[in-house]
């Protein structure tokens, strides 16, 4: 059931956009993030097609190579469809956690280097910093997720608690004292959700100052993402950047009850998807 804080959302209409331009898989995830309805083994499968050998998903501009940035993407879209504690999703989990560096962060393969886009450069410090909070985000919400941790781990971090610890290391040290990051607008709210997990909740809450700053003129996407990891780590409903976020995407819903992406027509789907989940 929806708080009555994010009533002004049109949830109906929402779900129309959805089935009206969402293929598939989209309109899987959106009838399990709604309702909790297991999508039929075709669609989760089809959903986890081109996974690499070794577990993980090579990005579209990267051949073959699994990629950090595609892979937690990829995780994204089987946690709305309740998929992760199956073995593709399980594989790329553990081979995130392998891919850690010494220092607690993540960089993409080397190889990618010619064609990674900024955000997942190698060998860039503030590409390194955003993948360290994604990679982090996502083992975190593994550990939470009793399909994929186990209900008998009660650790913080579940089963991946050592590599989610090292990750939340590693972004706090290099927190600017001001509460900013030196890195891209999502590193920040993955940053704070890892944090928060971690119960590092003075460095948490410096972000979530700075974001709650930025919201204004975030995009509808950016809000979106930000709400939607949030809730996922089960930040409460009337969280105050939760609600102020539930008004900004109330006041940026379109006629036709989506959400514009920031990456053209063909993801808005994927940002009225992440506008659902943050309304959960």
């Amino acid at each position: 059931m929806v708080s009555s804080l994010s009533a002004v959302i049109d949830l109906d209409a929402a779900i129309g956009f959805v089935v009206a331009h969402g293929d598939a898989v989209d309109r899987a995830r959106m009838s399990f993030l709604r309702t909790g309805t297991p999508p039929a083994p075709a669609i989760v499968d089809e959903a986890e097609v081109g996974s690499a050998p070794g577990g993980g998903w090579p990005a579209f501009w990267g051949g073959d190579v699994a990629s950090v940035d595609a892979t937690c993407f990829r995780l994204a879209e089987l946690d709305d469809l309740g998929a992760l504690g199956r073995p593709a999703a399980r594989s790329a989990l553990d081979w995130l956690a392998s891919r850690q560096l010494p220092d607690g962060g993540w960089e993409e393969d080397a190889s990618l280097a010619n064609q990674a886009p900024p955000w997942a450069k190698p060998g860039d410090p503030e590409a390194g910093f955003y993948l360290t909070a994604y990679a982090g985000f996502w083992l975190t919400v593994a550990g939470l997720d009793a399909r994929s941790a186990g209900p008998l781990d009660h650790r913080v971090g579940g089963v991946y608690a050592g590599v989610v610890h090292g990750a939340a290391q590693a972004v706090a040290g290099r927190l600017k004292s001001d509460g900013t990051w030196p890195s891209f607008l999502p590193a920040g709210w993955l940053s704070a959700a890892v944090l928060q997990r971690q119960q590092l909740y003075y460095e948490a809450a410096r972000i979530r100052a700075v974001l709650a700053e930025r919201l204004p003129e975030m995009s509808p996407a950016d809000v979106a993402w930000m709400a939607s990891a949030l809730r996922r780590v089960d930040t409460p409903a009337d969280d105050a950047l939760i609600v102020a976020a539930r008004r900004r995407l109330a006041g940026t819903q379109r006629s036709d009850g989506g959400w514009s992406s920031d990456d053209g027509d063909a993801f808005d789907v994927h940002t009225t998807l992440a506008a659902i989940r943050a309304c959960r």
